[in-house]
């Protein structure tokens, strides 16, 4: 049987780094290929600097693949967060 899962619903779990237990933090965005209609990678809003301010926005863009498991609460990647941290282009 496939389960389905609105993003609104994915958006509400949070993302943890199964590598190392850290919490990343909660899905803000999706990259979609429209011509194939699948998710390429989910988005997670980077460490917080100080007070928000002093340097660019991050993000870690995580890619689809890299999800092992979906749960009731959380979603676990496998990441290098090194790599997946990346300037925001919003």
């Amino acid at each position: 049987m496939i389960e389905i899962v609105r993003i609104y619903d994915m958006k509400q779990k949070e993302v943890i780094n199964s590598s190392d237990g850290v919490r990343l933090g909660f899905i803000s965005d999706i990259e979609v290929d429209m011509e194939n209609g699948k998710i390429i990678k989910v988005f997670v809003p980077g460490p917080s600097k100080i007070l928000g301010m002093f340097g660019g926005q991050k993000e870690y863009a995580i890619p689809w693949d890299s999800i092992t498991k979906i749960g009731e609460d959380i979603i676990l990647v496998e990441i290098d967060v090194d790599k997946a941290l990346l300037d925001s282009k919003y």
